[in-house]
């Protein structure tokens, strides 16, 4: 008797509970909404303001890599609503339907204030701009000591230069790393010969030598304090590293770089799917996406922002608001199939392990 009324009562709470089973549609009996995005990739303030003038709980959770985020996501073990994944992973989670269609009916602040241009670079790895919307954008380039680095910073070759052994910072990322030789090289940083990206690792694992450490976080840190004279880092870092120590400069090398955008998508098995689309409008609300930017440093297509900002280093700062020149004919990331990532994976493995 205990066991059918112990059935009974988990059948009960099925049907009270619309989430369960999973079906992916936003349950009326809750008020939050599931975050997943970047470490410390959200001002706090904002999110309370957006409990405060929804009634929307936000559950937070982050991630320090893409490559970390998306096994959590496609396992199914939490059932996440809003993800901030970067370009290439946006297209690996289109491509094996992760992701649902965004109503851009209910994202009037996202129509209204995210710029043309980054729907348009969007289109490298969302080809019909459905899925996502653009929250954070950037290069990367070389970050250096001016006291320390006294060559020309101007190419990324000079993180071969044996001047500087031991004071090197290069990005613990296959994609990011293996980057680097590739444009010394005139190739993609989406390439798919594996001649040519053999050549890239090898390069790599003669660098090996000068590189102080390969880092991902860290790198801010090793700038500021000086510990380091060069590395590899993305602009927004920069930015807040320049703030920091007056002593450093970024620069974009001659070879070209990549054109990265981190943006906002909603789970395929999301549950509260009307919240995620009132949070990504939020996010994309004007007076809210100048506190993210002053938060976070890094470049936001949100065409409102500029004018809103009070901080004048960062209003005028090339860094925060480039030339548009800077990001032309630039590189997005773009999803290379399940095969290659791992060969990219396997690469990296072998430049960290040589000579262990």
């Amino acid at each position: 008797m205990k066991k059918i009324f112990a059935v009974l009562a988990v059948l009960l709470a099925c049907i009270n509970l619309t989430g369960c089973g999973g079906t992916g549609q936003n349950d009326k009996n809750k008020n939050e909404v599931y975050v997943y995005t970047w470490g410390d990739y959200i001002n706090p303030e904002t999110l309370k303001l957006f409990e405060k003038e929804t009634g929307i709980h936000v559950v937070l959770d982050t991630f320090d890599t893409n490559e970390s985020m998306y096994p959590r996501v496609s396992e199914g073990a939490v059932h996440y609503d809003v993800i901030c994944p970067s370009d290439y992973m946006i297209q690996k989670m289109i491509d094996n339907n992760l992701l649902q269609p965004l109503d851009f009916n209910k994202l009037p602040e996202a129509k209204k204030n995210i710029g043309e241009q980054f729907f348009k670079q969007s289109k490298y790895f969302d080809p019909e701009n459905k899925y996502s919307v653009p929250y954070a954008w950037g290069t990367v380039g070389i970050m250096y000591n001016k006291k320390v680095v006294t060559d020309p910073v101007d190419s990324w070759q000079i993180l071969w230069n044996e001047k500087y052994k031991d004071k090197i910072l290069m990005q613990d990322s296959p994609r990011d790393a293996l980057m680097v030789p590739l444009k010394i090289m005139g190739r993609s940083l989406n390439e798919t010969d594996k001649a040519q990206l053999e050549r890239a690792k090898e390069m790599l694992v003669q660098q090996k030598p000068l590189v102080q450490a390969y880092v991902v976080d860290e790198v801010k840190d090793k700038m500021i304090s000086g510990e380091a004279a060069m590395g590899v880092v993305f602009s927004g870092e920069a930015l807040m590293i320049m703030e920091a120590n007056p002593d450093t400069d970024f620069a974009i090398p001659k070879e070209g770089t990549n054109f990265w955008i981190d943006s906002w998508v909603i789970a395929k098995d999301a549950q509260n799917v009307d919240n995620a689309h009132k949070f990504i409008d939020f996010m994309c609300r004007p007076d809210i996406a100048v506190m993210n930017f002053d938060h976070l440093g890094y470049s936001t297509p949100n065409i409102a922002v500029r004018d809103l900002e009070e901080n004048e280093e960062y209003k005028n700062s090339p860094v925060a608001f480039p030339d548009p020149a800077t990001y032309e004919n630039q590189e997005t990331y773009k999803y290379l199939g399940n095969d290659m990532d791992s060969y990219y994976n396997r690469l990296w493995m072998q430049v960290k392990t040589a000579d262990e």
